[in-house]
Order: structure tokens, then sequence, then C-alpha cells
């Protein structure tokens, strides 16, 4: 199986480019060079070269492009059945492309060798004084109402007609290990959160949510912020905008990513996070058994009919 390393980027199609690219920026992202009247790339502060691509025309997830570790790993996709040939990224950036449809036919692109983008100043973490470790000494906290910085895609969550073969898909093409589940009180699996596998090197809680529905396409994309400050300062900034606010401030059960999500002009929900959990081969998933509202710790609680 291919080694996935990063989640590069996620792809939409929306019908107005100019709306599209003013929230993005309002959001925390960065137009890249390349992006034209039709087609609109965006980056974060990390090395990703572009992490968002957004086509006009009638709305529509696009799919998800993953970062793998070698060339080899493109052969090994290239080789499986219904797997495109290796071909060049026709996107900015360059690099070489393997493109593979799901069970449900949503492209996943796997991409080797695209060119690095020179990391984009940001502001450093605040340090949080806590009850008993309190780093931040002759020093304020001074964060105001302004975009935040977004430094790289986090992860992103599929709705599926099938959770089984869609799970087995990307086990049997990728690295990919469960994390927790989501279950019926019963015990049945309907939602599986995977992560890298990458032995015991720590990685993100999740890479992506796989979830069982009556319809097919993107849940939501998530990218993460450099603090707790960028994501309040973010928060206000986005009501300032008029922009929707869909469910936030709050503090994830699974990953425990404090999370603010928002709708795009086009009806599509992105997140912002920051302070998830990391785990490596030791980490052991559980079963997650509460309704949609019983995800958040505190804060914002989704509504019954978040997931469906």
């Amino acid at each position: 199986m291919a080694t996935a390393i990063h989640a590069a980027q996620v792809s939409y199609r929306v019908p107005d480019l100019e709306a599209q690219e003013k929230f993005m920026t309002d959001f925390g992202l960065h137009k890249v060079e390349g992006s034209t009247d039709e087609v609109l790339y965006m980056r974060g502060t990390g090395p990703q070269h572009h992490i968002y691509v957004a086509y006009k025309g009638e709305q529509k997830f696009l799919g998800a492009t993953i970062e793998v570790a070698s060339r080899a790993d493109l052969e090994e996709l290239a080789a499986m059945p219904g797997s495109s040939a290796i071909e060049p990224s026709p996107e900015p950036g360059g690099g070489e492309v393997v493109t593979m449809p799901t069970p449900d036919g949503v492209p996943i692109r796997a991409i080797f060798g695209r060119e690095q983008a020179e990391p984009l100043p940001e502001r450093d973490p605040g340090l949080f004084n806590s009850i008993s470790v309190k780093p931040r000494k002759n020093a304020s906290i001074r964060h105001g109402v302004q975009p935040c910085d977004v430094v790289r895609l986090g992860h992103f969550v599929l709705h599926v007609s099938d959770h089984d073969a869609t799970v087995a898909w990307f086990l049997e093409r990728f690295n990919f290990q469960p994390a927790d589940y989501f279950a019926t009180p019963e015990g049945q699996v309907y939602g599986t959160m995977v992560r890298l596998d990458l032995g015991e090197q720590f990685v993100d809680h999740h890479f992506m949510l796989i979830l069982q529905s009556d319809w097919i396409g993107v849940h939501h994309s998530s990218f993460e912020v450099v603090d707790l400050d960028d994501v309040m300062g973010a928060h206000d900034y986005l009501l300032e905008q008029g922009y929707q606010l869909d469910v936030g401030v709050g503090r994830h059960m699974l990953g425990s990513q404090v999370f603010d999500y928002w709708k795009d002009p086009a009806g599509f929900r992105l997140e912002h996070f920051t302070d998830g959990d990391t785990v490596n081969s030791q980490h052991v998933p559980s079963k997650f058994t509460g309704s949609a509202s019983d995800t958040t710790q505190w804060g914002a609680r989704p509504p019954e009919e978040f997931f469906a």
C-alpha cells in the first residue's frame, strides 16, 4: 500500500468564484499565482503549494488530493483496478498524480513531487498559563478581531453509500488505520475515523472520517490554525463580515479539537480547528455511540441532524 504523508488539498466547484475568493481570504487562506477567472488556488502559511482549489461552475465537491512519500507509491496505486496512469499534474506547482474513484465515484488523487512553497510568516502561538504551568512571564496576550493564519489542511469528511466498502477501499490503497468509530448503541459501526499509520511517529488523531449516509459528498473540510486565539479572533471577524456561522466554538469529543464551523458562499461547510490530539501505533480505537450533540465536550453543540 502507498504511504500517505499529508492531506494535500481539497477541490470544489462553486458558482461565484469572486465571492469564494473573498470568503476564503477572510477565512485565512492566500491566493496562489496561477489562479484565473475560472479557477482559484489558495494556500496556507505552511509548505504545501496550495491546499484549496475552486473551479467556477455548478456547485460540487471535486475530491481530495493526498501527498504520498515516493514515486514508487504512485506506481503501486496506478497498478490498482480503476486507477489512472501516472500523469503530470495540470495544476501550479507541478508534480505527478494518480486519480482513483472511490466506490461512489469521488475522485481521490495521490500526488508526488509537487513543488513546495516557501512558508509564509505566521505569528508564534500564544503561551498558555495553566494553574500548574505558567510559561508566559512579563508578557501579555494581545490578539484582535482579525483573519487567522490557516496553516494547513488537516482532514476531510466523506458521506458514502457503503461505509464498509469505502473503508476497505482506502485501507487497501493507503497506510490508514482506524482511529475511532461511530457506532449505534448496539455496536454497529457506521462511521470510521482513519489516521495515518507511521509507526511510532505521532500524527493527527484523524486524517479523514468516512460516514454512512443516504447522500454522497463532502461533509466538511478542516483547516488547522495557529492556536485558540486564532480560532476566537477569526470567529468574531467572520461574524463581523456577515458570514454564516454553522456550529462553533466548541471542543470535540473525538480528537479533542477546538472547532469552529462556517458555511462558505456556495453552502459548503469549512472548519477552523486547533489543539487536536496526536496519536501513534499505541493508540487503541474506541466506539462512540452518542448523538451528534454529544460529539461536543463544551461549547456549541451541533443539531441532531448535523451528520445526517
